[in-house]
Order: C-alpha cells, then structure tokens, then sequence
C-alpha cells in the first residue's frame, strides 16, 4: 500500500509526575529531511529519534517536536539528617545544663538549624525517560503512518482512474493510426490522378510512398512503451515499498512518448488526445509528487 508524504502524528506517555509528548508532521521531499526539536535537557536523544524515525520512513521534510512536562512539587525532596539533628539536641542540652538555662526545644526550632532539612532536586532517572520516550515516538510514529497510508490510499485511487483515462486515449489512438494510413493512401491516389487525368498510376509507387508516410508517422513503439508504463505505475501502486522516486522517473517516460506521438501526428483527433494525454499525465505527476 502506498503512502503520502504528508502526515500527522501525535502521541504521549505519561507516569507519576511526568509527561512526554511527541508531535511529527511531514510535507513533500525529495529525500527523507528530518528536523528534532527537543526540550532541555533532552540533546542526548536525539540520534535515538533520527535512528528510530529512519527505519520508519522513506521520504519527506519530517519536523519532530518533542514536549516534556513535570509536576513541579515532585521535582524536589526534603532530606532529615536524623544524626545531625540529634548532635544539635545534644549540644542545646548540654548547653542549658551547663548553664543552668531553658534548655526546652521542639522539632520546628531543630529543623531551622543547618543541614537538618535539606531541600534537594530529584534526579530523572535516564532509563525511565527513554522508554517513555519510545513509548510516545512509537505512538506518534504509528498513528503518523497510519494518517500517510489513508492519504495514499486515497491517491493510489485517484492515480487509477487517471491511468485508466489514459489507457483509453492510448487504444484510441492505436485504433485510429492505420485509418490516417489508408485515408493518406485514398488521398494521395486521388490527387495524382488530378495530375495524370487517368487511371494508370503505378501501384509500386504508390505503395513506397504510403509506406515511407506509415513509417515517418507510426507511433507503434510508442504506443507500446505507454502500456508498458501504465502497467508499470499500477503494479507499483499496490506494492508495499517506498516508490514515489520510481514513480517520478516513469512518468517522465510517459510524458516523453506522449511528446513523441504529439510530434509525429498530422491529424486532428490524434492531436487532440494527445494534448489529453499529456495534461492527464502532468496531473499524474503531480499526484506522484505527494507518494512516499
């Protein structure tokens, strides 16, 4: 099944007091384009994205956004230094004995004293941090491919009933060639007889000339390879591998062997289809434009 290359694609995994999220969307390309953005602290992942997202994908100017958020009362933990806060108690003890002084203190008062309590930012764990962001590329890849495979599925149906259109204007066309033939033949019999004013007219001349007229006009190969290319571009619509550059280089040949037939042909009808081919295969083109 063909892709397009247009997409988008969201996902997020969210545990405890984290949440990462990731966003990728993609326009045409010609090669696969890939720009990360990250939040801080999240540089080192980078390659892991572009690794993963490489085996994924074929073409496109992809742009990943990737957010990160935390619960702030969560980013910070108190630590009591219990033998620290008893080395005080026992000093102030000893202090209001020796004295002879109030010697009464509560757990407000000792945690005022330095080091008691002590506030520290948790350390994120980087094992944690990267699955969770595998967990959300692999969520926004997925549903990212699954958005490009609806939109090529819409474009392969589009593509078929363009090559069906243009099938029909090759068989019209082959169809049509032997008649400009013989009606040649007709004409140019007709005329030399004007000329001669009778009916002696040497057939071995007339046929040199019909055949030298077949052959500056026959558009039979041609023909030919526009079939062959038509099959070509459908066989390749239903096949599962990137195929949007293969697709690009053959309908560049149609659009060659409809030139060629355009050069060649003297008549009308011939001509006229084949101005249809030709705007039938630039629309094609141009639909190409938007497959992986």
């Amino acid at each position: 099944m063909i892709r397009s290359m247009t997409g988008f694609g969201h996902g997020e995994c969210a545990r405890d007091n984290k949440k990462i999220i990731v966003e990728i969307k993609a326009v045409n390309h010609r090669y696969l384009d890939l720009s990360v953005k990250t939040p801080r602290g999240f540089a080192s992942f980078e390659g892991l994205i572009r690794t993963y997202l490489t085996k994924r994908l074929d073409r496109g100017k992809v742009d990943v956004y990737v957010g990160f958020e935390e619960d702030a009362d969560y980013q910070y933990e108190v630590i009591y230094n219990e033998r620290l806060a008893k080395m005080y108690y026992d000093k102030i003890q000893e202090m209001a004995d020796k004295f002879d002084i109030d010697g009464t203190i509560n757990a407000g008062s000792l945690s005022r004293y330095s080091e008691v309590l002590e506030l520290k930012e948790v350390e994120e764990s980087y094992d944690d941090i990267e699955a969770m962001l595998l967990e959300a590329l692999t969520c926004a890849t997925d549903e990212f491919v699954d958005n490009r495979t609806n939109e090529g599925a819409r474009l392969k149906a589009d593509l078929i009933d363009k090559l069906d259109a243009l099938a029909k204007d090759v068989e019209f066309i082959e169809e049509k060639s032997p008649e400009i033939v013989k009606a040649y033949r007709e004409k140019l019999v007709a005329k030399i007889q004007d000329l001669i004013e009778d009916n002696n007219i040497d057939e071995n001349r007339i046929a040199m000339e019909v055949t030298m007229y077949a052959d500056k006009i026959c558009v039979d190969e041609e023909i030919v390879r526009l079939k062959s290319h038509i099959k070509e571009t459908k066989d390749a619509l239903d096949s599962d591998e990137a195929v949007g550059r293969k697709l690009d280089f053959v309908a560049q040949e149609l659009n060659r062997e409809a030139n060629t037939i355009l050069s060649k042909s003297s008549n009308v009808d011939i001509a006229n289809t084949g101005i249809e081919m030709k705007t039938l295969i630039e629309k094609v083109r141009e639909q190409i434009q938007n497959i992986e």
